[in-house]
């Protein structure tokens, strides 16, 4: 079962406003929303699995906040080359976006001051069991609630069945509730090995309350794959009550592996049918969003359709369960029933109904992220750059800049070979009267090999390389090694919330 399908849950945010050339000058604080990245998961539950929280690498060193160093262009976006010839960058480069001031942060979601949008700081995914497919396996700590549940309801089914048993109920029990996620465990290792197959990255699987989640990095690139990778879920949750069936029968009713091969084929039937059912986060609304998506040639409108139809799944949980119950249709009726099992009843088609309700919608934000990156260029969001030698005075700097319409400073050598980098929140601390007493080197980040970001890079490989090495400038340069001009990370973080805001 795919728990949140698409790519991530994003806030939106308003556009700002094209910058007017200004005089270089410390930005205001304004608070940034905190957009992520996250995987595609596929899921598998008794009946669907929760949300499962974006892992990551750990978050690098946070770096200053970023500040407003040269001016900007001129108001047309068309002004001179900085000189040693340097190639320019297009006309427009959005201005940075400082950090928020009080409150909770993008530091709270995992990501550093002016640093580009990556994904939160990786929980640690429960215990790991190992790495089947060098995939690794963990078990989160909801599963021994859920576990000790099972052990509890199954070994009360026990004691009607097999009273002879006695206190040995509950070990049976328990044997039962782990080869029940063994079983599951199996449907999520179906989905791993088809994308695998696919050449789309796992980061994990993990078992959870509900279920279990296979978290798939990317999208599948065709509708056949997303239908394959939906179907293979379900289809080995078949195959296995096929063969606890086939084992059933050499074995005889009433006695302890009868009733635990009858109950794993019942599990693993119930979660085929629920896993199929057409409406995201469940496998089949996976399925469903491959047949739109073929149709109408949009992934879009296939997440769209298969997540409305899963939040209307998501209503009919909520109702159409406790009737269900009520009316003898899973053995009750009105005259067994009572407040307490209408209670349960209640509680467990509302929780339900919330993880799918929630599941559709997060599908729905992720999609739009995956639909939005592809907007984000290193090419388009390059600030122009003026290229000063070692001792430049800090104030000569800045004029050069200005009269280029430039917006970043990169040290060079005598040969024109970049150096490092001069950061905007080392500017800002510099009185101005002390600007011609200051060199622009003691200002400067020295260039690594992860700071030096090609200008072809967009979307999802620009933010991987951004990820790698956590800085708040890049240099651009174009394949033959030319500098092209300085990224910023919070231009990059802009650009990423303003093409979120805008709709589908």
């Amino acid at each position: 079962m795919d728990v949140s399908g698409g790519s991530g849950q994003p806030r939106s945010d308003d556009a700002e406003p094209a910058e007017q050339p200004a005089a270089p000058q410390a930005p205001t604080d304004d608070a940034g929303p905190d957009p992520t990245d996250a995987p595609t998961p596929h899921g598998t539950g008794t009946p669907a699995g929760q949300e499962p929280e974006p892992s990551a690498e750990p978050p690098g060193p946070e770096p200053e906040p970023s500040a407003e160093p040269p001016r900007p262009e001129h108001e047309d976006g068309k002004t001179p080359g900085p000189g040693h010839g340097t190639p320019q960058p297009p006309p427009e480069s959005p201005a940075p976006m400082p950090a928020a001031a009080g409150g909770p942060g993008r530091e709270s979601a995992g990501m550093a001051k002016g640093q580009p949008p990556r994904r939160p700081r990786e929980p640690g995914g429960g215990l790991l069991m190992g790495r089947p497919f060098g995939v690794p396996v963990y078990v989160a700590p909801s599963w021994f609630v859920v576990a000790a549940l099972i052990t509890w309801v199954f070994g009360g089914q026990l004691d009607r069945v097999l009273p002879e048993l006695g206190a040995a109920r509950y070990l049976v029990s328990l044997f039962f509730a782990i080869a029940f996620y063994a079983s599951v465990l199996v449907h999520e290792l179906a989905h791993t090995v088809a994308a695998i197959r696919f050449k789309l990255p796992v980061r994990r699987i993990q078992l959870q309350f509900f279920g279990g989640v296979s978290e798939i990095e990317k999208e599948a690139e065709t509708p056949g794959r997303e239908f394959v990778l939906a179907f293979v879920g379900p289809l080995l949750s078949l195959v296995l009550a096929g063969l606890f069936y086939l084992a059933m029968q050499p074995v005889e009713p009433g006695t302890v592996p009868g009733v635990l091969l009858a109950g794993l084929m019942v599990s693993n039937l119930i979660v085929a049918a629920f896993n199929l059912l057409p409406g995201l986060p469940l496998d089949g609304g996976r399925m469903l969003r491959a047949v739109v998506w073929k149709i109408t040639g949009r992934p879009m409108s296939g997440t769209v359709a298969a997540a409305w139809v899963g939040r209307a799944l998501a209503v009919s949980v909520l109702i159409g369960l406790p009737l269900l119950n009520y009316s003898g249709a899973f053995g009750g009726g009105t005259e067994n029933a009572n407040g307490m099992d209408a209670l349960t009843d209640g509680l467990l088609a509302a929780v339900l109904a919330a993880i799918i309700w929630t599941g559709a919608g997060n599908s729905l934000r992720m999609a739009r992220l995956r639909e939005h990156l592809p907007e984000l260029r290193a090419r388009t969001l390059t600030r122009r750059a003026v290229p000063v030698e070692t001792e430049t005075p800090l104030s000569e700097a800045l004029r050069r800049a200005n009269a280029a319409g430039a917006r970043a400073l990169v040290v060079v050598d005598a040969d024109g070979t970049p150096l490092s980098l001069v950061r905007e929140a080392a500017i800002v601390g510099v009185p101005e009267h002390r600007r011609p007493w200051v060199a622009v080197s003691g200002l400067a980040q020295d260039l690594t090999d992860g700071m030096r970001v090609s200008a072809e890079l967009a979307g999802e490989d620009l933010l991987d390389v951004l990820r790698a090495t956590p800085a708040t400038e890049y240099l651009v340069v174009e394949e033959t090694g030319e500098i092209y001009g300085v990224l910023s990370a919070a231009d990059v973080e802009r650009a990423f919330v303003r093409a979120m805001a805008r709709p589908s």
